[in-house]
């Protein structure tokens, strides 16, 4: 007799016809991508072609979304389902509010959901002697740091996908190649938007947004 097939794994994400407007404008226009467990994709592009827009609805912060979203074959169908995938998918955003009472650095790494390996990773990655200090009073640079050392936290509690959005924006060439190089090691799963060509390189896809429409390129 054959042998039985083995059980399939679930994408670590599936999007399908996902379209997403800011009121009339297109911003997303039916983007479909297979990403599997442990895949790195680069999301390159010009600014306003829709990438960070894709990135926020794939986490339920853009409402004007249709179409499929399936994070590790879970499709998120209400509020509670939304909360829980911001919580299980590692995020490191662009620009983040501070708000009228900023976090500081070492509650932002609590929130990782384990706190001793995001303590170690902004160690690493020198900002290590900021816990203290709130989110608005960092850098544009120390910031990103910070929301990649959270991420690296959150990937060590069991997310397996992480969502990065320009990590390497406000860093020098030296900060570009260490994030790069972080990003390229992690196991899990990875959506990087980017412009920097060291961190596309270190992925192992590259597609191409542009109109709102995503078209692999390597």
């Amino acid at each position: 007799m054959p042998e039985p097939a083995p059980p399939s794994r679930a994408a670590a994400l599936r999007l399908s016809e996902v379209t997403c407007r800011h009121g009339r404008l297109l911003a997303v226009d039916r983007v479909d991508l297979d990403l599997s467990p442990g895949e790195h994709l680069a999301v390159t592009g010009t600014n306003g072609s829709g990438k960070s827009t894709l990135l926020r609805a794939i986490l339920g912060l853009h409402r004007d979304t249709s179409g499929l979203i399936e994070v590790a074959g879970t499709r998120a169908r209400g509020t509670a389902d939304w909360t829980r995938r911001r919580s299980e998918v590692a995020w490191i955003p662009q620009r983040q509010a501070a708000g009228r009472f900023p976090l500081l650095v070492g509650e932002l790494l609590a929130s990782s959901g384990h706190t001793a390996q995001a303590v170690r990773a902004a160690g690493d990655l020198g900002i290590g002697g900021l816990l203290d200090r709130p989110l608005d009073t960092l850098s544009g640079g120390q910031l990103q740091r910070a929301y990649l050392a959270r991420a690296l936290g959150q990937v060590a509690a069991g997310s397996g996908l992480v969502l990065a959005d320009e990590p390497t924006a406000a860093l020098d060439f030296a900060g570009q190649e260490q994030v790069a190089a972080v990003l390229a090691g992690l196991p899990v799963s990875v959506v990087v938007v980017t412009h920097d060509r060291v961190v596309a390189e270190a992925c192992g896809r590259v597609a191409e947004m542009a109109a709102g429409r995503l078209r692999e390129v390597r």
